[in-house]
């Protein structure tokens, strides 16, 4: 089985960014089929563009632009690209970075697509940092990654003790994010009275309900950042009350504009 070394990828990198324990890459694909292979390290990739299928030992997965998973070191997959400009935004980090932080192997093992829209923005903002011009981003992505990873360890612990409805909130408000969604009619539809569903969502979800829907949609509109779209056409096709709205959650979550940030997926 084909092993590909730090900073390898089957395309063409466009940016490579080294810093102590992490490379990170900015890569066009440009190969239909890549055959089992594995990494000697491990790495989340992040789809800016484009979509292909990703298959590993356990399931098979239709990424699209936003996908982002994960893969701990030497866990085989092979990939199948359409014949479509596709991009993807690789954070490796080497056996040397989970020990200089102290982050168990056994708390993160395998191959996951995640799904979470508070750990895809916290991927946002690692890009924008490569983007930026800042000399020295590597505190800044540190404390990303290491918040990335805590959260990613706490949602993988208490999976197995999650009750029936968070599942089926969270497929409701992935599929119907950019409805107007009431808190009476969901609770409606999970038969959980509202006081309950609004105590217990922040217990499983760490945000309040309104909070996750923004984080759902800011996620939504960063795909349309890369159509020639309008703000205000992105803004509603995502459920923004208008393009203020829109600019305004987006500068939150990111810390730059929504056209900065197109300015940023257009450098490569």
């Amino acid at each position: 089985m084909n092993t590909l070394r730090n900073g390898e990828y089957f395309g063409e990198t466009n940016q490579m960014v080294n810093l102590e324990g992490l490379t990170i890459t900015d890569t066009e694909y440009t190969h239909p089929f890549v055959d089992w292979h594995y990494h000697e390290n491990a790495y989340f990739t992040f789809l800016l563009q484009g979509n292909m299928t990703e298959g590993n030992r356990k399931e098979t997965y239709g990424c699209s632009a936003g996908t982002l998973l994960y893969h701990h070191w030497e866990d085989p997959h092979y990939n199948i690209k359409p014949e479509v400009f596709t991009r993807g935004f690789h954070i490796e980090i080497t056996q040397n970075w989970f020990e200089r932080f102290d982050i168990q192997k056994n708390k993160v093992e395998g191959s996951f697509n995640i799904k979470n829209p508070a750990f895809k923005l916290l991927v946002h903002q690692i890009f924008k940092e490569t983007k930026t011009n800042d000399t020295s981003p590597e505190m800044a992505i540190n404390q990303l990654l290491l918040h990335l990873f805590s959260q990613l360890t706490y949602e993988k612990e208490s999976k197995e003790r999650k009750p029936l409805w968070v599942g089926q909130i969270n497929e409701i408000l992935h599929e119907n994010f950019a409805e107007n969604l009431s808190l009476t009619e969901l609770s409606k539809t999970l038969n959980i009275h509202p006081i309950h569903l609004s105590r217990d969502f922040h217990k499983y979800f760490h945000c309040n309900l309104g909070e996750y829907l923004r984080k759902l949609k800011i996620n939504k509109s960063i795909e349309f950042l890369n159509s020639p779209s309008s703000l205000t056409d992105i803004a509603l096709e995502c459920g923004f009350a208008d393009q203020s709205h829109f600019i305004r959650c987006f500068k939150e979550n990111i810390g730059i504009t929504p056209l900065k940030y197109r300015n940023l997926l257009k450098t490569h």
